[in-house]
């Protein structure tokens, strides 16, 4: 979802660009990963590579970290060995909600899930292993070409006419047509670090269901619950909107904004 994006952001921008899917290198694999970025020889390695399923990483976080945490690693390294350098899309759950405000860059990660340890373990890795790294911290993506909140929002709709969505969880819907741009841009300049790149304003899921409907003019009743209504595996931070604290942060458009783009897209017009 997002590296489709990335990459027609980076060839529109005027850049080289060549992507590799998960069938054509696997970033758990140091060697293939060393190989491939060795016969490249690129500038910049943007890794969009990610176990993405937040209640399934809870049985199986020694898979998730494979990908998220090692195969980061591996790409760090790779992308160190032929002088590129490298960014990690990280995610807002590597905290743990309690802060009741925005989370900028220095303030302390505490994942509450296996997935957010599991990313928190690739900016680690990324760091550590590539000195000139980009670690963009996002929110809530959402995007053509994989499932997301907005494609399970519309489908029930369709089936049920009423879904029950949690209040209690806010953060920042992020599209990710408008973080490919906001990541290209990053990554013409030098500087490397943290860097929290999400959708302005905020929102809970239950917000964010209703403005779907509205907005794609849908008929459906939304109902709200909690957290601990849904029962699911993995716990999620109560508050995960982000900002930051960069002098000359890339900022991003509204996430009202990002849903009427990609419902646009979604109904066939452009970007």
């Amino acid at each position: 979802m997002l590296g489709r994006d990335v990459m027609l952001a980076a060839g529109n921008a005027g850049h080289d660009v060549v992507g590799f899917g998960h069938t054509e290198l696997d970033v758990t694999d140091a060697a293939a990963v060393d190989s491939k970025l060795d016969a490249e020889g690129p500038d910049v390695v943007i890794n969009c590579a990610a176990w993405t399923d937040v209640d399934g990483a809870e049985e199986a976080e020694v898979d998730a970290m494979a990908v998220n945490g090692t195969g980061a690693g591996n790409i760090a390294a790779a992308a160190a060995a032929v002088e590129a350098s490298v960014v990690y899309v990280s995610s807002d759950y590597v905290f743990d909600g309690a802060k009741g405000a925005p989370y900028v860059e220095s303030d302390q990660p505490a994942p509450l899930s296996a997935y957010g340890r599991t990313k928190l373990a690739g900016e680690e890795a990324s760091a550590a292993a590539n000195p000139r790294h980009f670690i963009v911290r996002s929110s809530w993506l959402f995007g053509i070409g994989g499932g997301n909140f907005v494609e399970t929002m519309l489908r029930l709709a369709a089936d049920h006419g009423e879904v029950l969505v949690v209040r209690d969880q806010v953060g920042s819907p992020t599209y990710t047509w408008h973080l490919a741009h906001g990541v290209v841009r990053l990554v013409e300049g030098l500087e490397h670090g943290i860097h929290h790149m999400a959708a302005a304003g905020s929102c809970s899921w239950y917000e964010f269901a209703r403005e779907i409907f509205e907005q794609a003019q849908v008929e459906c009743k939304v109902l709200s619950g909690t957290t601990d209504m849904l029962g699911r595996p993995a716990p999620r931070p109560a508050y995960s909107a982000l900002a930051s604290q960069h002098e000359h942060a890339i900022g991003l458009p509204p996430w009202q904004d990002g849903l009427a783009g990609y419902l646009g897209q979604r109904e066939g017009g452009t970007q």
